[in-house]
């Protein structure tokens, strides 16, 4: 839990809690945003998609984060440009706009919890464009099962290649002669729906 925040219960205590399994989706794309979630219990991994339905995550939410751009669409009264997704069984309070906006103005932590999301986001945000523009397919690959990984806590990785490939925004064939050969040079090991990292980052 991200320590400028209050505990588990505290934070109950201002806002709803929800409890959400794999795969729910948890905020959707060009629907209003009314209230901020927050992570307190499991993860979510943020996506954005198309207009040919092609979608690409952006960042994961882990306990104590929460998602800034669902945050700023909540702030201008804008509609999510982002959709959130459950990647496992996930614990997760929202707390109203106008709740948050009283917080903020009465108790600097949450100033600086904003601030420090914000920050985070950004600096992920960036690593994404910078992956898009300057790393090949099979570097921005790694890169990917291992922070999914991190993010889990565990090197095996239950995926298809298709949902890889949707989640990094290029082909099924494409993910496939990777992971092959990612397996030849011994990084990985191949299963069915799943990916094994030979070393846990």
């Amino acid at each position: 839990m991200n320590q400028l925040l209050p505990n588990a219960n505290a934070l109950s205590e201002l806002g709803i809690t929800k409890t959400f399994q794999t795969g729910d989706e948890i905020v959707s794309e060009d629907a209003p945003v009314r209230s901020i979630p927050i992570v307190i219990k499991g993860s979510l991994k943020v996506m954005q998609s198309d207009d040919d339905y092609r979608e690409m995550v952006l960042y994961y939410l882990q306990p104590g984060d929460t998602c800034v751009m669902s945050f700023l669409a909540a702030l201008y009264n804008d509609t999510s440009k982002v959709k959130a997704i459950a990647e496992e069984e996930t614990e997760v309070v929202f707390i109203t706009i106008e709740k948050v906006r009283e917080l903020m103005s009465k108790d600097p932590k949450w100033l600086n919890y904003v601030f420090q999301i914000y920050h985070k986001r950004f600096e992920e945000l960036l690593g994404v464009v910078n992956a898009i523009a300057f790393k090949k397919m099979d570097e921005r690959l790694l890169q990917f099962l291992q922070k999914k990984a991190k993010v889990s806590g565990s090197k095996d990785i239950k995926i298809t290649h298709e949902q890889l490939a949707q989640e990094l925004g290029t082909a099924r064939e494409v993910i496939s002669r990777l992971l092959k050969q990612m397996e030849t040079e011994g990084l990985v090991e191949l299963g069915r729906n799943r990916i094994s990292l030979t070393e846990h980052p």
